[in-house]
């Protein structure tokens, strides 16, 4: 089997190590990626931590890639060499329910294929973008448009489409009133995108650290929320409420920041259940929600977007050898807003 030079944690925790990692012979609907830059997600650390259960090891973590395709198979019809491309959450599906028919292929009834810490319907392990390449199929590679750079398009593979998902689904546009709880990786991109769209945009963070960054992206408003009293001039303002942060939140207190009809719509995911009084979405109809990720449909579209309304993430750009620290930095929340790995320090 071919082999690709890649970074690999080789047990829960360990720091990184480069080791060569297999890439699969490719299939007549393949594509052969050569990785230009990876970027970093918080759900990364949490896998290669085994935070979130059991975990496949040695793992090769990442999926926000984005690259350059080098190869194709036989069959391959959307794309050529030199196409620029990217790869998010997920590298294959079943292709024939009713929700891979539907482009949400997220939904998969027979569970979509996992870009890394994953096993595909062969029983072989997924690899992810923290390496030289990979060979995904056709269908799973997104066209990154000429109109954003592949570094700052990585991050979307992720933090863009988990965002512009409940955007879209919520009808978010020119009028709506929304409020962006958490300024960071997917919040910056939550800001970004609902601004684009039209929307007024109002920021809801623990401090005000970083008030200057949200205004510069657009915001109306970035309010301090330490002390939750300040929420108490923000009832019925908001049309939508993205809470993009893992933080346990008092979300009655958030519902009564909605107006009548308006939808709490969770993306992070905070360690303790909530606990919501039923009058706080019975009696102005208000809706508590969640959301994934997002189709391959929707992937592209978000891309198209961006690029149309030159939206890249805002990011940090580090080698290889500086990712065991960046993780630390992540944690911390010590980054603005998006580390993505030069793939070409690898090795």
């Amino acid at each position: 089997m071919p082999t690709t030079t890649a970074l690999q944690a080789p047990t829960a925790g360990a720091p990184f190590e480069v080791a060569e990692v297999p890439v699969r012979g490719l299939r007549d609907d393949d594509v052969l990626i050569d990785v230009k830059y990876a970027g970093i997600c918080h759900s990364d650390i949490h896998q290669v931590r085994e935070e979130w259960g059991s975990a496949i090891f040695p793992m090769t973590p990442g999926h926000e890639i984005a690259g350059v395709v080098s190869a194709v198979g036989g069959g391959v019809t959307r794309y050529k060499v030199g196409d620029r491309v990217g790869v998010g959450c997920m590298v294959d599906s079943c292709r024939e329910c009713e929700h891979c028919k539907d482009g949400q292929e997220q939904f998969c009834l027979k569970g979509a294929v996992m870009t890394y810490n994953g096993r595909g319907y062969d029983g072989e392990e997924t690899k992810g973008g923290y390496s030289r390449r990979v060979a995904v199929a056709e269908r799973f590679a997104c066209s990154i448009p000429d109109g954003i750079g592949l570094d700052e398009a990585a991050p979307l593979l992720c933090a863009g489409i988990t965002t512009w998902s409940p955007l879209k689904r919520w009808g978010v546009g020119s009028g709506s009133k929304v409020a962006v709880v958490g300024m960071g990786g997917l919040g910056h991109m939550g800001v970004k995108l609902a601004v684009a769209l039209g929307a007024e945009v109002t920021v809801l963070s623990r401090t005000d650290a970083k008030a200057d960054d949200s205004r510069r992206l657009g915001a109306v408003a970035h309010v301090a929320t330490a002390d939750s009293a300040v929420l108490e001039d923000f009832r019925g303002s908001f049309d939508m409420i993205l809470n993009t942060v893992s933080a346990d939140l008092d979300v009655a207190q958030y519902l009564d920041l909605l107006k009548p009809l308006g939808a709490f719509v969770n993306v992070g995911m905070p360690a303790s259940a909530w606990t919501i009084p039923p009058g706080s979405v019975v009696g102005g109809s208000r809706v508590v929600a969640g959301s994934n990720i997002g189709g391959i449909p929707a992937t592209q579209e978000m891309l198209d977007f961006c690029a149309a309304n030159g939206i890249g993430a805002t990011i940090e750009t580090i080698d290889a050898d500086q990712v065991d620290a960046a993780y630390e930095r992540v944690v911390a929340g010590d980054v603005r807003y998006r580390f993505v790995i030069d793939t070409a320090t690898i090795g």
